[in-house]
């Protein structure tokens, strides 16, 4: 995510918090439409689309199709302001943002791969399948099926809102020189091997950091 989607989600939260305020919007009563906060933004339907995904997907808002976009418990979720104070008033945030992604995502790896259960479920070997036949998979798919497997539903939601601040790591499809990772890091799951896993994903994301520096 660019620093001015950055800026413009945090705007679309503001926008938001200060319409359910004035407007005295309940839990379960309707949002405005994605056209009317566009007009109000004066932005782009697809940047408010992508802005309500975010929301829906932390929980603070829910969407029913044919009928529009209702609120939740978005005046009891304080996660969004605290974070963005945070990052806002000092600048190491985002490396510890950073930081604290990682930690989410290697609790998650121990967790999936130390359960017989979680280690044996069909999306490894899939994402294994597709590596092979197609040479690359996406890279978010990885982290991303790894978070919900954990079935740790609090985790995935900070995780999430961690990502709208942080710099995107996940962007795009895997290249060639990254199949080697992906390869260990799924094949450790499936085995049961958590340290090797984590190894795997520490190298990995080392590798993805320093071709972001020299890009």
């Amino acid at each position: 995510m660019t620093n001015q989607s950055k800026k413009m989600f945090l705007q679309i939260v503001r926008e938001l918090r200060l319409l359910i305020q004035n407007e005295n919007i309940r839990q379960g009563e309707k949002l405005p439409s994605e056209r009317e906060l566009a007009e109000r933004l004066q932005v782009g339907r697809s940047t408010v689309r992508e802005a309500l995904r975010s929301l829906e997907l932390l929980g603070l808002i829910e969407t029913r199709r044919g009928e529009g976009t209702f609120l939740t418990d978005f005046r009891k979720h304080k996660l969004v302001d605290v974070l963005s104070t945070f990052i806002m008033q000092d600048p190491k945030a985002l490396q510890d943002v950073h930081i604290t992604r990682e930690l989410h995502e290697k609790e998650a790896i121990r967790i999936v791969a130390g359960s017989t259960k979680l280690n044996q479920l069909p999306v490894w070997t899939s994402l294994l399948k597709q590596l092979h036949e197609h040479g690359t998979i996406v890279r978010e798919d990885l982290i991303r099926e790894i978070l919900i497997s954990s079935n740790n539903r609090l985790s995935l939601k900070m995780w999430f809102l961690l990502k709208q601040y942080g710099e995107e790591p996940y962007q795009g499809n895997t290249e060639i020189e990254e199949i080697d990772y992906i390869q260990d890091i799924l094949m450790a799951i499936l085995d049961g091997e958590i340290e090797r896993a984590i190894t795997s994903y520490t190298a990995w994301t080392i590798w993805l950091s320093q071709g972001r520096e020299t890009s």
